[in-house]
């Protein structure tokens, strides 16, 4: 009893307190706080204190910096490809196309690497590079044995070309099943290659699988040899390289592809476009002139052939 009429009498002790506390100055306020947490303490006993909680520690993330551009097209693993930047414009090319570090790009029949050396690395970590062959007929053998097996053999020359940096290596062919990776590409780039999809008859497969990869809407860039465009049609079926811009242009919006841009990044003036021995005839190949020939020198003199640079959008 003397214990609860204690407590009874605290407490009485501790209200008046309080209602002092309330009517004070703010400086008064505090010491009163204070008296009144010591009545109370001598009452009931040390209150405990709140626990604070435990600090945590900061996860420590790892960032990888994607090489820019320009650290890519100057490395050294580019020392023999860095010769044709001068009519080839990488740079300038792939940043028309909307090329940037994160995206899916399907590279089409990258063979021996040129663009795969700069592609790769610059899209990252966060990026997928996506290299894909045409399906080959038997009797294509030798240098184009290199496009076959693409699932196996890209992913293995990306690892001799760049070792193991930057974006996630894919291989297919068209004619393989591409489910798994349908509606996934921001890009698919075309390099040099709309005359020998026509002639060898890959041109059907190989945009309907442009179209599968691409997502809705994702884009398709173009650079290709260009012709005149009064070249007789026996001109551009495909064996000379050269192919009309208004071919390509036809060709592309027959498969779904609406033509949102061209670029002159590419263009020469200085190439007539109606060698007898097609584009071949031209750097680096010379062909029909000589080694220390005067026509080698004149043609090196012209460059590379002229180029179209065309971008579509896939079309629903």
């Amino acid at each position: 009893m003397m214990r609860i009429s204690g407590i009874l009498a605290a407490a009485a002790t501790a209200t008046a307190t309080a209602a002092l506390c309330l009517a004070a100055p703010a400086s008064a306020q505090d010491r009163t706080r204070e008296i009144l947490g010591r009545v109370l303490d001598s009452v009931l006993g040390p209150q405990p204190q709140a626990q604070q909680p435990e600090a945590q520690p900061v996860p420590q993330t790892t960032t990888v910096a994607v090489p820019q551009m320009p650290q890519v097209l100057a490395h050294p693993r580019r020392n023999d490809d860095r010769v044709r930047d001068q009519y080839r414009h990488p740079a300038e090319t792939l940043d028309f196309f909307g090329i940037r570090p994160g995206m899916t790009v399907v590279d089409y029949m990258p063979a021996t690497g040129w663009y795969s050396r700069i592609l790769i690395p610059f899209l990252g970590q966060q990026g997928t590079y996506i290299g894909m062959n045409p399906e080959l007929d038997a009797s294509l053998t030798g240098y184009w044995d290199m496009y076959r097996n693409a699932a196996t053999r890209i992913p293995a020359d990306a690892s001799q070309w760049v070792g193991n940096e930057g974006a996630r290596v894919v291989g297919v062919n068209t004619n393989d099943d591409l489910a798994a990776y349908a509606g996934s590409a921001d890009r698919v780039l075309i390099f040099r290659e709309i005359h020998n999809m026509r002639r060898f008859g890959w041109l059907h497969d190989s945009l309907v699988a442009a179209r599968t990869l691409l997502k809705p809407d994702g884009m398709l860039g173009v650079v290709q040899h260009r012709a005149d465009p009064d070249a007789p049609a026996s001109y551009v079926l495909g064996d000379n390289g050269y192919q009309r811009e208004e071919d390509v242009i036809a060709l592309l919006s027959a498969y779904g592809f609406e033509l949102v841009g061209r670029s002159e990044i590419n263009a020469n003036a200085l190439d007539p476009a109606n060698w007898e021995g097609g584009v071949w005839s031209l750097s680096p190949s010379f062909a029909g002139a000589a080694e220390g020939s005067r026509e080698r020198r004149r043609r090196a003199a012209i460059g590379e052939s002229d180029r179209m640079t065309l971008l579509f959008r896939k079309r629903a």
